[in-house]
């Protein structure tokens, strides 16, 4: 069955989707960007992202490395191949090697689990 789950904010400050196998962590995302502004859809995996990048104009992806299926990397380069909308990977994996294959990858900016909300929402404020 295909998640898609989106939450409306109060203002229009973007629409962020958020790709994260975890849905306590797609909520904790989702309600804080919420309350700073923005509209946020949830995808659990790599298929429904690309589906809700098809239906919806989004603004910025926030991205896990490790999901069902195929890896964050490689769902990386396939949306920098047709699309330039902004990429945030957001993951547990911290090495270098690993940020820097993300950032090569085409990934705008890489932020590590556990991470800060706040500092999150200004990196989101930078890019966009």
């Amino acid at each position: 069955m295909t998640e898609i789950q989106t939450t409306q904010a109060a203002d229009d400050h973007g629409h962020v989707l958020v790709v994260d196998d975890d849905p306590q962590i797609r909520l904790l995302v989702a309600r804080f960007l919420q309350r700073h502004g923005y509209k946020v859809t949830g995808a659990p995996d790599g298929r429904v992202m690309m589906d809700v990048l098809r239906q919806a104009e989004i603004d910025l992806v926030i991205l896990d490395l490790m999901l069902p299926g195929r890896s964050g990397f490689d769902l990386c380069g396939d949306v920098r191949a047709a699309s330039q909308v902004p990429i945030m990977m957001l993951t547990a994996r911290s090495e270098e090697s690993d940020r820097v294959i993300g950032l090569e990858a085409g990934a705008d900016d890489y932020v590590t689990k556990p991470f800060s909300p706040r500092e999150l929402v200004e990196r989101i404020n930078a890019i966009l």
